[in-house]
């Protein structure tokens, strides 16, 4: 991690060797390369940003990544092709994607049973269709800024980086959203860190496409001395305010910690769903939830690899009667049938809290594509990629927190992590509508369809966001990993081995209060982006300024 003011120092070396970077007219050269290499550029630049994010952390690393974007996008004039500021964009984003998420063709080919190649053209034309977003917002920005005369620096530092930021926004909810690897999650360690539980990862989304802005500006060198000394200032300010907000508690301890066992049963994706293995896993996770009292036992997503119908008929009993007796309350993971063709993939509770004829109950609200639910048109691929259950139900996003002890405990599974609007959007109804509002966050997961690969880190990342955005702790349980502990700062405590069995036994303490990202969700960054392209399209509406 570079120091709190890396930025200042870079900044000082840049304005030393602006006249340099003139002299080599950085942004005349990006204009004369062909086609072919101008997309190789930006594939390249797409690529590496895979380093910004987990396991590696070299979050400077995206920052430059779109600084080339954004060099090659204001170099191009009203001569450009009209097709270059897409493709360029487009292949930005299809090497960004391709090699954050290269991990589904695990998925795909070794879990579900498609030939190597399909599942490879799979993930490209995935990659291909994600890339759009990139696309158009390369085209949005060179079209906006030719359309109203913009010149380089507004058009850097105030046009640039809300369009991309509105278009990462696009992709987090568009036709169900996919956030992964949304470009604000690089920054949770960043000196930008502070301003997520303010603006949560869309902000910081904008303040990164920022920060590549002012470093693209230096790259073309154009212009004016006194907007690079401003963009650099505004970026000195931020980097500041960011490490300083790191300190400033929005939540606060509420009640005593909790015991908490979460079980890790590593049990290989092939085998799982396998009848002749079955019986196994109930075995196992019934011995590892049983073993010992604490306070919270908690199973990972689908730890019980069969509907609810087909559990032997003791089994959530003798799970019930544990709880009973011991005082522990458990949390299982498994697909509840509630009646013909009606599956969800849930979480069920026992406890001292919880009735003694009841149950507490989670359903996942936001099914994943292809493994939850099936769109329209696309069985053949399910039943190409053998899925067990295509199709489960969704609930509804407002559910009630676990009650445990003198904490509540509000779980999500798995992809729902990523989604951290959706989150506080919980916290935030319970808080206004009086009901108990969570104090701990729990995440269940299986990504042992994924292997040994970059996605349990990067989901560990992405949880480690909803910390940060909420201001309160997290515990995961998983198959394989990660499981673990994530303090109320976002720092993990706690940790298993990837591709182990076991449990892990800590303490977790609760949190209530609201950040203000609890009370406002992603409106405080949308507003700031809208107020960015107002500042940039009204200044120079009629004016004919040149580019």
């Amino acid at each position: 991690m570079l120091p709190k003011c890396s930025f200042c120092k870079l900044s000082r070396l840049s304005l030393k060797s602006v006249t340099v970077k003139t002299e080599l007219g950085i942004g005349q050269k990006l204009q004369q390369l062909s086609l072919p290499k101008t997309l190789l550029l930006a594939l390249a630049a797409g690529s590496s940003a895979v380093f910004s994010f987990a396991p590696f952390y070299v979050w400077p690393v995206q920052v430059v990544s779109m600084a080339i974007l954004f060099a090659q996008l204001l170099s191009m004039t009203e001569s450009t092709e009209k097709k270059r500021p897409f493709l360029t964009g487009a292949a930005f984003g299809f090497g960004w994607m391709l090699c954050t998420i290269a991990w589904l063709v695990i998925a795909m080919s070794r879990y579900g049973g498609m030939p190597v190649v399909l599942a490879v053209l799979a993930l490209v034309v995935l990659c291909a269709f994600l890339a759009l977003y990139a696309g158009l917002a390369a085209l949005l920005i060179h079209q906006l800024r030719l359309r109203f005369r913009i010149p380089l620096a507004p058009a850097l530092l105030l046009l640039t980086p809300p369009v991309w930021m509105l278009s990462e926004w696009l992709r987090g909810w568009l036709l169900t959203g996919f956030p992964w690897a949304i470009s604000g999650y690089a920054h949770s360690q960043s000196v930008f860190a502070g301003f997520a539980p303010v603006a949560g990862v869309y902000g910081l989304s904008l303040i990164a496409a920022f920060a590549a802005a002012v470093l693209a500006l230096f790259l073309i060198g154009d212009a004016p001395a006194r907007c690079r000394q401003g963009a650099v200032a505004a970026l000195c300010v931020l980097s500041l305010s960011g490490s300083a907000l790191r300190h400033q508690h929005w939540t606060q301890a509420s009640g005593q910690p909790l015991q908490v066992r979460l079980l890790q049963g590593n049990v290989d994706q092939t085998i799982k769903f396998d009848q002749q293995h079955v019986n196994d896993s109930l075995a196992l996770y019934h011995q590892m939830a049983t073993a010992k009292a604490t306070d919270l036992v908690a199973m990972p997503e689908t730890a019980l690899p069969v509907l609810s119908s087909m559990l032997p008929p003791d089994y959530l009993s003798s799970v019930r009667q544990f709880s009973e007796r011991s005082g522990t309350a458990v949390l299982l993971g498994l697909g509840m049938h509630d009646g013909p063709q009606k599956y969800a993939n849930s979480l069920i509770g026992y406890g001292p809290a919880i009735a003694a004829n009841s149950y507490y109950r989670y359903d996942k609200h936001h099914l994943l594509p292809f493994g939850e639910f099936v769109p329209a048109g696309f069985g053949w691929f399910v039943r190409m990629m053998q899925i067990p259950i295509g199709d489960f139900t969704g609930a509804g996003e407002l559910q009630m927190a676990m009650p445990v002890k003198e904490q509540w405990v509000m779980p999500n599974i798995c992809y729902e992590s990523l989604f951290g609007e959706e989150i506080a959007h919980q916290i935030r109804h319970q808080i206004q509508t009086g009901a108990p509002a969570a104090t701990i966050l729990l995440n269940a997961s299986n990504l042992a369809w994924y292997g040994d690969s970059i996605a349990m880190p990067q989901h560990l990342q992405f949880a480690q966001m909803r910390v940060l955005e909420t201001g309160r702790p997290m515990i995961s349980t998983t198959n394989t990993g990660a499981t673990v502990a994530i303090n109320a700062d976002g720092k993990v405590y706690a940790q298993l081995p990837y591709l182990t069995q076991g449990v892990l036994e800590t303490s977790v303490q609760g949190y209530s209060g609201a950040t203000p990202y609890i009370r406002f969700g992603n409106l405080i960054a949308l507003m700031v982006s809208v107020l960015m392209l107002a500042a940039a399209i009204l200044r120079f509406r009629n004016q004919g300024i040149s580019v």
